[in-house]
């Protein structure tokens, strides 16, 4: 039986390429998915070497993790944002010269810049095989060719007399992200690498990066916390996106992310160069 330990303690993930949630106390159980480092959790209980733990923040235990790499936080103080200074080893042959070659327009300095805490969101959540990386560099190639998290701009597609009043509850767009509030539109606009939009979507995000996206949005063009968000919204699709990926069906594989087909020429100019450069 599990030993108790203090009742939700807060703890944070420490390992550099993130931390398995399993099903049950031992490398034997089935991995439920991986959180980042820096992702915050609540020990509930302990047995030997293994932390039952609350991903959730709603009390119930959502699965075990390696004590080891959790460290308790103390009451009252914030969980480190994720380390991105250096690629992980599993990602190291991803350089910024060859990444380059899937961004013709962009100035190197900004994929030198950014790639790291793309690769680290990446390893983080177990995506470090080919098509799923060129799957995230693809995105952000269609999303901010400039390869660096921006905030969404004003268009005709979501600005018609205020800026973003078309996400606005009542409207269309507005219901399908979740927005309720009045001001939605704009306060929770596309941000990052992956254009995150929508009550929604920073709710769910956020709180299974343990980042609090709706009090704070502009998190999300945070370069470390915007490599975490565009990771954990491709792992959320994972089975999908690979399906379409295995199947050549790119447009498929944009519509998952995007909902739609808007930069579907930009993504697949991206992933077909990818394919020869890297």
């Amino acid at each position: 039986m599990p030993q108790s330990t203090q009742n939700g303690a807060r703890h944070v993930v420490t390992a550099n390429d993130g931390l398995k949630l399993r099903s049950g106390p031992g490398k034997d159980f089935p991995s439920k998915s991986v959180l980042g480092t820096g992702t915050e959790v609540l020990v509930l209980a302990r047995e030997g070497e293994w932390a039952e733990v609350d991903v959730d923040g709603n009390g119930v235990a959502d699965g075990f993790m390696f004590a080891e790499h959790l460290r308790a936080v103390d009451a009252g103080a914030p969980a480190p944002a994720a380390p991105s200074a250096a690629p992980p080893p599993a990602l190291a042959s991803y350089t910024p010269d060859k990444v380059r070659r899937m961004f013709p327009a962009t100035p190197l300095a900004a994929i030198q810049a950014n790639l790291p805490h793309v690769l680290a969101g990446l390893a983080a959540h177990g995506l470090t095989d080919k098509p799923m990386v060129l799957m995230a560099l693809g995105t952000i190639r269609a999303e901010t060719a400039g390869f660096k998290p921006i905030d969404e701009g004003k268009s005709r597609f979501n600005t018609r007399n205020t800026p973003f009043d078309l996400y606005e509850p009542g409207t269309g767009p507005g219901r399908r992200v979740g927005n309720t509030q009045p001001g939605d539109g704009a306060r929770f606009k596309g941000r990052g690498y992956v254009q995150l939009t929508g009550r929604d979507n920073y709710t769910n995000i956020g709180r299974q990066l343990g980042v609090d996206l709706v009090a704070n949005p502009a998190l999300a063009n945070d370069p470390a916390t915007a490599g975490m968000i565009l990771a954990r919204f491709i792992k959320n699709k994972e089975a999908a996106v690979r399906a379409a990926l295995a199947r050549k069906d790119l447009g498929q594989a944009r519509k998952l992310v995007n909902g739609g087909s808007h930069g579907l020429v930009e993504f697949k100019d991206a992933f077909h160069k990818g394919e020869a450069a890297l």
